[in-house]
Parts: structure tokens; sequence; C-alpha cells
């Protein structure tokens, strides 16, 4: 009981405020999840929030602008995050710490920074347009931020650009724990780089490329940042994601806290949904 205690006293201050700080939160969201209207002055409404979500085009449209990029960008990073590191693990490759830095460092930029220099890189006079028009690859400028097809183009760049990095910097670590005399044994029995690859690397990596999945569904189903400062969701909410439907119904529209809730909740059951999906899909038996 004693070093019960002694251990509980250690940890009961994190845990207090976790509680307060995390878990009351999303119960407190929940409960207005089911109330309507401002301030102090709400009233419970039962299910009627969420009967709202199946006939609200903004929401419908936001979900699918959301899952467009989550089943886009998120393999496309992966993808390019598993290429990177395995490029960068090879020891004979000159100036690989410089690449790795390159790489890992637009995911320690600022957020609003990053996404206005795409703002101006993207416009119409910008410098993609520059250096297109340059190389005779296109006639006219490309509308990349008025044009609902090449706006959402333009986001998914941006989010790309960000976390593959941050994403090669995990398969990385798993890459330097794998032991060489595997790959040795292996090119003594005439596995070529590309058996070796799938074989051998894409196995050993599955617990982080299941990690890095999940945690990449998370970030793209809360985007936000990148679409409120690149597009405004526009043109005509094109590229509007679900957290900035939130932020509109927070603060932009009149003022529906318990709608907002609502919303939010549509994210935690689409966060859900396809962690367990990919969780069945890598073969774990406890998902």
């Amino acid at each position: 009981m004693k070093k019960s205690m002694i251990g509980w006293s250690f940890i009961i201050l994190s845990v207090f405020m976790i509680g307060l700080f995390y878990f009351y939160p999303m119960l407190r969201a929940f409960i207005l999840s089911f109330q309507s209207g401002s301030g102090n002055n709400l009233e419970f409404i039962g299910f009627a929030n969420y009967t709202r979500l199946f006939s609200d085009p903004v929401f419908i449209t936001a979900v699918q602008n959301t899952v467009l990029y989550f089943l886009i960008q998120v393999p496309v990073m992966l993808i390019l995050a598993l290429f990177f590191s395995v490029l960068l693990n090879d020891r004979t490759l000159k100036g690989r710490g410089f690449f790795r830095i390159a790489i890992f460092l637009p995911c320690v930029t600022s957020l609003v920074a990053y996404s206005v220099v795409f703002k101006y890189m993207f416009g119409a006079d910008g410098f993609i347009n520059v250096m297109l028009l340059n190389f005779s690859l296109i006639s006219e400028p490309i509308q990349w931020l008025t044009n609902s097809f090449w706006a959402k183009v333009t986001i998914i760049i941006a989010i790309t650009w960000r976390w593959t990095g941050y994403n090669m910097i995990f398969y990385l670590s798993a890459l330097q724990n794998i032991d060489p005399a595997i790959y040795e044994a292996a090119r003594i029995d005439g596995a070529s780089a590309f058996t070796q690859f799938f074989r051998i690397t894409v196995p050993m990596l599955k617990p982080i490329i299941l990690f890095t999945s999940i945690m990449s569904t998370i970030g793209t189903l809360q985007l936000f940042d990148e679409v409120m400062n690149i597009t405004g969701g526009g043109p005509g909410n094109a590229t509007i994601t679900i957290s900035q439907y939130i932020y509109n119904i927070s603060f932009k529209y009149t003022p529906d806290f318990g709608y907002a809730a609502t919303v939010s909740y549509a994210i935690v059951v689409m966060v859900v949904f396809f962690s367990i999906i990919q969780f069945k899909v890598a073969g774990d038996k406890n998902a």
C-alpha cells in the first residue's frame, strides 16, 4: 500500500491535468453536441444536430474534400517518405546528412509562414507559373487558387511537402535498427534490391508504417491551417475541410457551438473508422 501511494504521488498531478484538459473537454463537447443555442442560452435538442449533418450540403462537401485529401495525399506522402528513407540510409551516399536535414526541415517551419509562401508561389503571377511559362510547359498561367481542381492540387502539394520529412524520420530510425547481416545474407542468396525491399524492408517496417499511416490519417482529417491560409476554403467551398467548417460554424457564421461539437465528433468517428480499416489491412489481430 505504501509503495502504491508513493507511485501514485508521482503521477497523480499528471493524471489530473490530463483528465482536466483532455478528457473533460471531450466529455463536455459530447454533451454540447446534444444542445443548441449560444452562450449560456443552451437547450437540449436530442439528436437534432446529428440528423442535421446528413442534410447539410456544406458538411457533405467538407467531408468529400477531406476524404479526397486523405485518399490521395497520405499514400503519396508515405511512399515518398519510405523512398527517401531507404535512399538516405545508404552509407555510400555522399552528403546524406545534408539531404536528411533538407527533407526534414519543412516540418519544423511555421504552418502559417509556409502557407503564406505557398499562396504567393502558386498565385496567378507567382513563381510556379513563371517557371512553367519560361520552360514552355504551359501556354497560360494556371489558376492554382481560383480553380476548384487546381486548388485541391495545391493543398495536396503543400501538405505533402511539409509532412513527408516528418514520416521519413520514423522510417529512417527503424531502418537503422535492422541488422545489416540480414541484407548481406539476402544478397548472398541472390536477392535483388527490389526483392530485398519488399521481402525484408517493408515487412520489418510494418509496425512503423502502420503507426505513420494512422498518425497521418488523424492529421489529414483534422486539416485546417493550409486550407485556411492558402485558399480560405474556396473557391466556393471547393477546398473546405471539416475542421475549417467547424471554425466557420463557431466564429465566422452565427455561432452554433452545439452543431460545431457535433461536426467535431464526426471527425472522431471517421478517425476510428479509417484506423480500424488500416489495422485490418495490416493484419493486426488486436484491431
